[in-house]
């Protein structure tokens, strides 16, 4: 078992494991692991990258790289970007993680850890909402209800 479970913080080795088709993908996955990581105060001790999803999970490059970190104690955790880099479908990525546990480690996807992203100007209309129901209207829309 690891020292740390995947919800709980401390320093503990992971490695960020990415498998997408374009470079971009790969750096913006391999971005969105260091980020979760760093949030739980984890050291990132690699990042590897595949870059054929079709291609069997034991067969890819990065994948073996990473299994044998683990095997060797080098990590006791990894960090995928989403699901879909290891798994097709969540029973598939957890039926991973009990193998991964059995290992003594962890596996976990950062896909719902990441912040809200707002479109543009859904906080304005949020604060608006947000004062008209607490009764309180904005300098300008005050003044022009007083001149009527």
């Amino acid at each position: 078992m690891p020292i740390n479970p995947s919800g709980a913080l401390g320093h503990v080795p992971v490695a960020v494991y990415v498998c997408a088709l374009t470079s971009t993908a790969v750096r913006e996955g391999e971005e969105r692991g260091r980020y979760y990581a760093d949030a739980r105060h984890w050291h990132v001790a690699g990042a590897w990258s595949d870059s054929d999803p079709g291609l069997p999970l034991a067969e890819r490059p990065g994948w073996q790289a990473v299994t044998a970190a683990l095997s060797t104690g080098m990590i006791r955790g990894i960090v995928v970007g989403a699901l879909t880099h290891v798994a097709s479908d969540a029973a598939q990525f957890a039926s991973l993680g009990v193998l991964i546990r059995e290992r003594g480690g962890f596996l976990t996807d950062v896909a719902g850890a990441l912040p809200t992203r707002y479109t543009p100007g859904q906080r304005e209309r949020r604060r608006d909402i947000a004062d008209a129901a607490s009764g309180w209207a904005p300098q300008s829309q005050a003044a022009e209800e007083g001149a009527s």
